[in-house]
């Protein structure tokens, strides 16, 4: 199951800067972890913010709730998910495999 999901990233000004950059690596190491087995799709920067669109490859609701809550940074986001089906209009659904 195939999902949209927006991740707006709002760590507190106050936060003690060693204790960032530490979340920062780990987010970033999860993140890479996620891609390589193919959960995390997706990834891309939206210009101009703390944020990113990615897309995850999940079976369940309840599987990506717990992939987004095992993020480091996930304390400090702002998530919108929008599920996501197949379009019959899809070049690779009205054409077929290439």
């Amino acid at each position: 199951m195939l999902f949209h999901v927006r991740m707006d990233v709002a760590i507190p000004h106050d936060l003690e800067p060693n204790h960032r950059e530490d979340l920062v690596a780990t987010e970033r190491k999860r993140a890479l972890e996620l891609q390589h087995t193919g959960v995390w799709r997706h990834l891309w920067r939206v210009v101009g913010c703390y944020s990113n669109i990615s897309i995850f490859d999940v079976d369940t609701n309840d599987g990506l709730h717990a992939i987004l809550e095992s993020l480091p940074l996930y304390p400090y986001m702002t998530i919108e998910v929008t599920p996501l089906a197949q379009h019959p209009s899809d070049v690779s659904v009205a054409v077929g495999p290439r």
